[in-house]
């Protein structure tokens, strides 16, 4: 009887294949964070460095990921997504300029952590490719664009996708200029929000200053 209680309170083995596939997914998930930590360091960093830093052999991680393109694809996907999480946060309310200048913000605080990545992603990733993992944040800002459109304080005679793309342009030439020491961190978000509000502005009508008083301001002063 004791020994009929025993077998039945002991768990039943864990299947071969889905041990396999438990360890695989740990493989992946470690390969992508060490690419992340190592092309956010150095863009250039081999195949070899991640495997190191992930904890497997090469021959592991082309077990998983057929090219270096796969390997920063991956860890630009998931930063992008880590990205996307925290920008669900930012306020887009109220005064559409206003509301642009803190997604602005927010945003360039998450370009700039990824920087050296988004140099690896730009050398091994097509543009389309590039463009497709960026649909979150540029949805977003679409959505601000329309509605500043609608109010009357974003100009109308451009296509909303290319205002979109031209904000999504500003920032990655931010992130060269701080790469080529003309530019610091520090004064991108200002550089940029400065530069969006004055493409962004209908023609004719002053361009509000990047400081978010300021804008309150131009909104005072608006016919």
């Amino acid at each position: 009887m004791g020994s009929s209680r025993n077998s039945t309170d002991q768990k039943p083995p864990t299947p071969p294949a889905a041990t396999k596939r438990a360890d695989a997914r740990r493989s992946i998930e470690a390969i992508v964070q060490a690419a992340a930590v190592c092309l956010g360091r150095n863009p250039e960093a081999s195949l070899s460095e991640i495997a190191r830093a992930a904890g497997v052999g090469r021959v592991t991680l082309y077990g998983h990921f057929s090219s270096r393109a796969e390997v920063v694809d991956a860890a630009m996907s998931r930063a992008l997504e880590q990205g996307n999480e925290a920008l669900e946060g930012v306020d887009l309310t109220g005064d559409p300029r206003r509301a642009l200048a803190r997604y602005i913000e927010a945003s360039w605080h998450l370009v700039d952590q990824a920087r050296a990545l988004l140099v690896a992603a730009q050398r091994e990733l097509p543009p389309g490719r590039i463009r497709e993992l960026h649909a979150g944040p540029a949805a977003r800002v679409e959505t601000l664009v329309a509605r500043g459109r609608a109010e009357g304080v974003f100009r109308t005679d451009l296509p909303i996708s290319w205002m979109v793309n031209v904000l999504h342009a500003v920032m990655h030439s931010a992130a060269e200029e701080i790469r080529a020491g003309r530019l610091t961190s520090e004064h991108a978000a200002g550089h940029i929000t400065a530069t969006a509000l004055a493409a962004f502005t209908p023609p004719g009508k002053p361009v509000p200053e990047a400081g978010q008083d300021s804008a309150r301001g131009a909104d005072d002063g608006a016919p």
